[in-house]
């Protein structure tokens, strides 16, 4: 990829795409996917916030989507905020009807549009003052796959892994999720391995690298940013395991005996406690608040309402009531906050 912009998305190549995923959808009230999905059976773990410092530190390690959350969002000073609003655009496409998926795609591409600047400093092999756009492809391809990839992962670390077809399925029914951010299906990877082979190679690719500018965001996200609540000390140091070594280097994230034996305890008792929890906390509220909407109930119980607090920071995130005026907005993404 060159230094500036090689293709941005625009509002009528976003059209053609939606109309690809509304003829594939799996039904009005199921959304793009369905019950029957790979993806609802993965996103609706509470498990992902596991890898939720894993991808959003593997998204700052490019230089634009840096430049963009330290311009153009409020990611250090609100992180709780950040947090509720990047669940609250993937639990809506995830879960959400069809009209409500693709109102989020439309919000989410006019949010983009707006966020374009220019680098503040040279970070590896982007010149300083080099200019960056939200909805430039390359970019927003990364976003996506960091996405995929820390699902998948944050799955595997409590749950027993996938079979081979289901990760083929569960990477097909990404691309669908990836054209609701404007990314065509002829420029990702065809199968699963290759899409992990592309995450692996741009890892340790010149496309990534971490200046003095990121570096301090990454350590402040791991001391919890803004807010109150700072994240446990096992929890920075399974996501400082997780991260690739190089990118790990660049961060300047300590991983020494310490760490290493807190993130390998962290893995030995996650699984043993997870499994054995009551599907109430286990399945985000998201998913258990389209269960009750598709078994016919009026409004989702008491603790969907208060899951649905934690996860996205209201009571109701796919509201029962779908007339125009009531469809809700599911936050801002990217610059303002695309990362888990």
């Amino acid at each position: 990829m060159a230094n500036g912009p090689t293709y941005v998305v625009s509002e009528a190549a976003l059209e053609r795409l939606l109309d690809e995923v509304r003829n594939s959808a799996a039904g009005s009230a199921h959304g793009i996917f369905g019950p029957a999905s790979v993806s609802w059976k993965v996103n609706r773990e509470s498990a992902l916030f596991l890898a939720a410092g894993r991808a959003a530190l593997l998204q700052l390690a490019h230089p634009w989507v840096a430049a963009a959350i330290a311009e153009h969002s409020t990611t250090l000073g609100d992180p709780i905020g950040r947090f509720h609003r990047t669940f609250r655009v993937m639990f809506t496409m995830a879960f959400g009807s069809l009209e409500q998926v693709l109102g989020a795609s439309r919000r989410l591409e006019r949010r983009h549009s707006s966020i374009r600047g220019k680098l503040p400093e040279a970070v590896g092999r982007f010149a300083e003052g080099s200019p960056y756009e939200a909805n430039e492809i390359a970019a927003l391809r990364w976003v996506y796959a960091t996405l995929v990839d820390s699902a998948l992962v944050a799955y595997e670390l409590v749950l027993p892994p996938l079979s081979e077809a289901e990760r083929e399925q569960y990477y097909a029914e990404s691309k669908i999720m990836a054209a609701l951010f404007g990314i065509s299906g002829n420029c990702l990877p065809l199968h699963w391995l290759e899409f992990k082979t592309y995450v692996e190679s741009t890892c340790e690719s010149s496309l990534l690298a971490v200046g003095p500018g990121t570096r301090d965001m990454a350590h402040q996200l791991q001391r919890g940013a803004g807010s109150w609540l700072r994240p446990p000390f096992w929890y920075r140091a399974l996501t400082t395991r997780l991260l690739p070594p190089r990118l790990r280097e660049e961060f300047q994230l300590a991983y020494g005996n310490r760490e290493e034996l807190s993130a390998a305890r962290a893995l030995r008792w996650l699984p043993k406690i997870y499994r054995r929890l009551p599907d109430s906390v286990r399945f985000v509220g998201p998913y258990r608040e389209v269960q009750a909407k598709l078994r016919g109930k009026s409004h989702p119980g008491l603790t969907v309402r208060l899951s649905n607090r934690l996860w996205v920071g209201e009571a109701t995130l796919l509201s029962f009531d779908e007339s125009p005026e009531n469809l809700r907005e599911p936050g801002k993404c990217f610059g303002d906050k695309i990362a888990p």
